[in-house]
């Protein structure tokens, strides 16, 4: 484009300067060795340019007839190149499809047509097919003299990372990729790989270095800088949670300020202000985070934030979650406990079922039983909600890689990927019900009524659900029901059962206030 816009500029130029020349007509006297020439202006300057011209021209011939063998010499070899090239091309692709034959071919043409010192990729070529082939030896070495030619040394760390991954050398696997780090720190592949072996390792300074030198150079985006940096910070407050509290506090503090949602980072900063008598701070902490993602682990160390409450007052905090949260099956079933260790059964039922019919999991059901046994000891109406329970969606919990832990962790156990962990449901082979959900609402009305013979049979103590009119479908599915969950009548002992949840004398919920207020000063929960 630039030569076009150039050769229109000078044809211009000559026009402008011929047309200035034929406005001023002059004539042009010239004595060459006794002879006199005459000519006009105009035809003196087409007889100089077109000298010019015919000068360029033989310049040129001459030119092309002196380099005439080195032209033909380069045109062979970029012929030569081109076919080289086109062969490597063909090669790569049939290696892509996992084509050995062709792959082989054409690795074989390209080395003839082509060097390897000019061309790089025919090592990657070969190194494929090797790969295709079954021949990782052969693979290996090719990717150890990428490795070692600063122009392939990326392409060839990462091979031979991937090879030490496929035999389960992890140790060699993480030289590779620290190696890969080091030399070429733009590499996410590095970064990510050589953050997930510090993890495993527990190097949390190391990681959390690395880490800030990936936001500098910008391999990854800020979000995900963030995320797995604020994990970072909860996993090392973890392990410093017991000998050192103020750092794992200031820890779990940075992360929360990088990801206010990371509910681990909250559990850790509120237990270590907690530690140290700052009780409002931790349970502001708390409370924030509850707002955003109500969360069991949260509303049982919000409960039990003091050490030394009564039950009473570990029912007020449960029902200040809720009324933070209002309608949710977390805050309902926490009141729920709360509210049978204070041996408030009316209201504990009523929250139980209430979470029920929100979300029908495991837990909730195991929670009904637990009530009724408080309450009725009807062992019919106890397998009753036992049974409802092994028929229900289990309950969230820390899922990474297809396996669960009481516990968050920061690194997954069976892949080793950092922030693996999700607060999901884990995978089950058991259905809720035939239908894909479980009815909870059916299940609280079709709970059968109080056996006489149950350990707990007052009237004041226990309510019989109003059951609706039969019908014979209903009277036969209830038949069904009662030789399925009447249990046998067995004699009762002289001595009360023992409570479900196997508690002291001595608990708050159960010993007397006087006696509670006078050790509630002494007894601290962290």
């Amino acid at each position: 484009m630039i030569r076009i816009l150039f050769f229109i500029l000078l044809i211009l130029g000559l026009a402008l300067g011929f047309a200035w020349l034929a406005d001023r007509p002059g004539e042009l006297s010239l004595i060459w060795q006794g002879q006199r020439i005459e000519m006009s202006l105009m035809r003196a300057a087409s007889i100089l340019i077109s000298l010019f011209a015919a000068v360029l021209i033989v310049v040129w011939l001459i030119r092309a007839i002196w380099l005439s063998p080195n032209t033909v010499t380069r045109y062979f070899r970029a012929r030569k190149r081109d076919r080289g090239y086109q062969a490597l091309s063909t090669g790569l692709i049939a290696a892509g499809a996992g084509n050995a034959n062709i792959a082989r071919k054409m690795a074989a043409r390209s080395r003839s047509l082509i060097s390897a010192d000019q061309e790089p990729l025919i090592h990657l070529l070969e190194a494929q097919t090797a790969l295709i082939e079954g021949k990782y030896d052969d693979a290996r070495k090719k990717f150890e003299l990428m490795a070692d030619d600063p122009e392939t040394r990326e392409l060839g760390l990462r091979g031979l990372y991937l090879e030490a991954r496929r035999l389960g050398a992890n140790e060699a696997a993480r030289q590779y990729a620290e190696r890969a780090a080091e030399k070429a720190p733009h590499l996410t592949w590095a970064t990510l790989a050589t953050l997930d072996h510090r993890s495993q390792a527990g190097q949390w300074d190391e990681a959390i270095r690395l880490l800030d030198q990936s936001r500098a150079a910008h391999v990854l985006e800020k979000k995900e800088v963030d995320r797995k940096k604020a994990v970072l910070l909860t996993a090392r407050a973890m392990e410093r949670f017991d000998g050192d509290p103020k750092s794992a506090r200031d820890d779990a503090l940075a992360a929360l300020k990088l990801d206010d949602r990371l509910i681990p980072a909250a559990l850790v900063a509120a237990k270590a202000l907690f530690r140290e008598d700052n009780l409002r701070k931790g349970a502001s902490i708390l409370e924030r985070i509850w707002k955003l993602d109500p969360h069991p682990d949260i509303a049982r160390i919000y409960v039990r934030a003091r050490g030394g409450d009564s039950a009473i007052d570990r029912l007020k905090r449960a029902k200040k979650l809720e009324s933070l949260r209002s309608n949710n099956a977390v805050a309902l079933a926490t009141v729920a406990e709360a509210a049978l260790e204070a041996r408030d059964l009316p209201l504990a039922r009523a929250k139980a079922e209430a979470a029920a019919r929100l979300e029908p999991t495991e837990s909730i059901f195991l929670l009904l039983a637990d009530i009724e046994e408080a309450d009725t000891g009807d062992e019919g109406r106890i397998r009753y909600w036992m049974a409802q329970a092994l028929k229900s969606p289990r309950d969230p919990a820390w899922t990474a890689d297809g396996v669960t832990s009481p516990g968050w962790l920061p690194v997954s156990p069976v892949s080793g990927r950092l922030d693996a962990f999700e607060w999901k449901a884990p995978p089950s082979q058991l259905s809720a019900a035939e239908d894909g959900h479980l009815n909870a609402e059916e299940a609280i009305r079709s709970l059968p009524p109080v056996s006489p013979t149950s350990p707990i049979s007052s009237p004041a103590q226990h309510t019989t659900p109003v059951t609706p009119e039969p019908t014979p479908a209903k009277e036969a599915e209830a038949a069904r029901d009662a030789t399925i969950r009447v249990p046998e009548r067995r004699e009762q002992t002289e001595e009360p059962p023992d409570p479900f949840f196997g508690r002291p004398p001595d608990d708050p919920g159960v010993r007397d206030p006087a006696s509670a207020e006078k050790d509630k000063a002494g007894f601290r929960l962290f």
